[in-house]
């Protein structure tokens, strides 16, 4: 059984092997919001995607080879924002989860005074004209106050 840096050596080793095995129309297919699909690269190496995050020799092929296809042009390239932000974590927003649900909330009760809106406006609309009616036939006598 190899150790862990016998296995990231072999993961480097497998993942050259892979680059050196696709073209780049295959490439072209496993893009994902200007970047290769992590998942899929993977799936094509045979490792788990953590390897591509945990290994830094991995990550540095990988970055590397992301960089010679925006050159040939088949990625494309890197907005000013990306490039200033590739190696730094986002910062954790603890509420990002509140903020979605009170959104989700406003909504429902947006639509819902909507609703009922509409609702008191035919009501109202109901009232008007049995306080009509309710005149005429006071006025005609048939009906007792």
């Amino acid at each position: 059984m190899a150790n862990g840096k016998q296995r990231a050596e072999q993961n480097v080793a497998a993942f050259e092997t892979w680059v050196a095995t696709q073209s780049d129309e295959d490439f072209a297919q496993i893009i994902f919001q200007g970047k290769l699909n992590r998942v899929e690269v993977a799936k094509g190496i045979g490792f788990g995607k953590s390897a591509l995050n945990q290994n830094p020799a991995l990550r540095k092929r990988l970055n590397a080879l992301e960089e010679q296809l925006r050159e040939r042009g088949v990625l494309p390239p890197l907005t000013e924002k990306a490039r200033t932000q590739t190696d730094q974590p986002k910062e954790y927003d603890h509420t990002a989860t509140r903020r979605t649900l009170d959104t989700k909330r406003t909504s429902l009760l947006e639509q819902e005074n909507i609703e009922l809106k509409a609702r008191v406006q035919e009501l109202e609309t109901r009232l008007a004209r049995f306080g009509e009616l309710s005149e005429v036939l006071s006025e005609m006598g048939m009906m007792q106050r």
